[in-house]
């Protein structure tokens, strides 16, 4: 994986490749999985086989949605609202070139 003794060009490559690559191939297995389970439909939980199963459309595409909107919901406002809650308090004191900040310090 190192491709030599430390981590050097090769090595960025390789890893900035998985990176760029491995998304796509989530999604890929995401679609897969959706087009299998539409065309499949889905048993009960604890896998008694019986004949009723639940379609995927409207039952799993609303069930789905309302849970998507409802962290949409509580996610814009707490970015809209309380964007700073999770800042850092550093990250308000105005920078300054000739000042090393305070948690910089020699090994």
């Amino acid at each position: 994986m190192w491709g030599g003794f430390s981590v050097a060009n090769a090595t960025l490559n390789r890893f900035f490749s998985l990176h760029f690559l491995l998304p796509f191939v989530i999604t890929a297995v995401i679609l897969l999985h959706l087009f299998v389970l539409h065309n499949t439909g889905s048993t009960t939980p604890v896998g008694i086989d019986n004949e009723e199963k639940l379609e995927f459309s409207p039952y799993f595409v609303l069930k789905d949605l309302v849970g998507f909107f409802i962290f949409l919901f509580f996610f814009m406002i707490f970015v809209t609202l309380y964007p700073n809650v999770l800042g850092h308090p550093d990250n308000f004191i105005e920078a300054n070139p000739l000042v090393t900040p305070a948690h910089i310090v020699p090994e």
